[in-house]
């Protein structure tokens, strides 16, 4: 995709835009030529208004802007697609949907014939993510070309005329959509059968019993990167056997809850404790000491070291622990056996400890993250975003080893904005929204809207009260 909007050239073949070979050497030949994008982290200015972000970027026709006519051409277009957006307001205001429909109208105000959507609901609600479906149908419908990137199956069996399975940079196949279902998509994406969570629509299952509390966290606040306030009295318990799933749309406290408990970030007020014992505030060290794993968010920046090889990323929990390290020594031999335990037990691929860990794919370092984190059994695991960026293979080596985890008996913190992930794996569900929580269901009460309404800002008991209003 990086290709067709102007950013790489290819090495070798051809690209052709109604059966007539082009070249782009900019993403500006790229806009001339029809093609737009739509990318999963909007390129909007935050304090410009919705009309100076359309205009951003396009010819200048005089020495002044006409912003008029810009708000009367978007107000023309957002009327005609269905994409309506008030083109006075300023983008920080605007709900993560309104800010897609901007980039998508930005695109058609520009000419643009084919859109490609970069794995467009990521960052959305559930109701979001259904009222985007139904635009791109409409789009699709008035004539346009609509290219939707997604790993989530039942969304792209929903939208897709005709479905192409990439695996390796090759097309593994082009299918009709009516002709297949996610068993065969997922059978082509990885080259095997799967089973499990990725496949299925249930949910986690409560027929095995919890243990005792494990983590708990009690009223909890702390600051964002900003220094304003990004957790507001965040309180719940984790037992052992539980997964408990913290879902909410990006940027709503998630990453700060898991840096707070982890020891990455500062608590100003609540408690969390492991195990009975009070750990707010105590060292990263000492939190993985006392039980903790921790797979976070950025798994090169914060949990990974790509320059390094896999035998020194698999032991930056334990080397200065016996048997790795004795005194100030580190044990070659001992290292390199660990290393091709984790490697042998995770299907670690390549096979070799003495790799680079940027050589390996995405989600082949996941898999070896993983396997430091949980090597020596920890009480409570916190897992952030576990599956993004990996194939649907690893995302199903991952689901694995969190349920085995689940039935040995560990505490899992499970952060997340994969719906279909949280409704599979979890006990119970969690939706946080500016920093609060906006209650916690099961998977089998957390349908699409009520979900959705608690993403956007609307407590259980709210929605819970209007549902009874309106069947009464």
């Amino acid at each position: 995709m990086s290709i067709l909007a102007g950013l790489y050239r290819p090495d070798a073949g051809e690209l052709r835009i109604g059966g007539t070979p082009v070249s782009f050497r900019s993403p500006g030949d790229a806009i001339a030529a029809g093609i737009g994008m739509v990318y999963q982290h909007f390129m909007l200015v935050d304090s410009f208004t919705v009309a100076e972000n359309i205009v951003l970027g396009t010819p200048a026709t005089g020495m002044a802007l006409n912003i008029d006519e810009a708000e009367r051409k978007l107000v023309d277009y957002s009327q005609r697609y269905g994409l309506e957006v008030d083109p006075k307001a300023t983008i920080w205001q605007l709900s993560v949907g309104e800010q897609q429909r901007v980039e998508i109208i930005r695109l058609l105000i520009r000419g643009a014939t084919t859109l490609v959507f970069d794995e467009p609901t990521a960052v959305l609600t559930p109701l979001e993510s259904a009222d985007l479906l139904q635009t791109m149908r409409s789009l699709a419908a008035e004539g346009f070309c609509v290219i939707f990137i997604s790993h989530k199956l039942g969304e792209v069996e929903t939208v897709a005329d005709r479905i192409t399975v990439l695996r390796h940079g090759a097309v593994v196949d082009t299918v009709e959509a009516g002709t297949t279902d996610r068993a065969a998509l997922a059978r082509m994406m990885v080259g095997r059968e799967l089973a499990g969570a990725l496949l299925d629509d249930g949910d986690a299952g409560s027929s095995q019993e919890t243990g005792p509390v494990t983590l708990a966290v009690a009223d909890l606040t702390a600051m964002g990167d900003k220094r304003l306030p990004a957790l507001l009295g965040i309180s719940f318990q984790v037992r052992a056997g539980e997964t408990f799933g913290v879902a909410g749309v990006a940027g709503n406290g998630q990453r700060e809850l898991a840096e707070v408990i982890t020891g990455l970030r500062p608590a100003t007020g609540g408690s969390v404790s492991l195990k009975g014992a009070i750990i707010t505030n105590a060292s990263p060290r000492s939190i993985a000491r006392a039980g903790m794993a921790h797979v976070p968010e950025d798994r090169l920046g914060d949990g990974l070291v790509g320059g390094l090889d896999l035998s020194s990323n698999a032991i930056m929990r334990t080397y200065h622990r016996s048997p790795i390290a004795r005194g100030p020594m580190l044990m070659k031999r001992t290292i390199d056996r660990f290393a091709d335990r984790l490697i042998r037990d995770y299907e670690v691929n390549p096979s070799d400890h003495s790799a680079r860990l940027r050589d390996l794919s995405g989600g082949n370092q996941q898999k070896l993250l993983i396997a430091r984190e949980l090597a020596g059994e920890p009480a409570a695991i916190v897992a952030v975003h576990p599956t993004r960026g990996v194939d649907v293979g690893a995302s199903e080596a991952i689901h694995g080893v969190l349920g085995a985890q689940r039935a040995r008996g560990a505490a899992t913190l499970l952060i997340s904005e994969d719906l279909d992930e949280l409704l599979a794996l979890c006990d119970r569900i969690a939706v946080i929204y500016e920093g609060r929580m906006m209650g916690v269901v099961t998977p089998r009460e957390a349908d699409p809207e009520t979900l959705g309404l608690m993403m956007a800002g609307s407590h259980l008991d709210d929605v819970r009260q209007a549902r009874q209003a309106v069947s009464a």
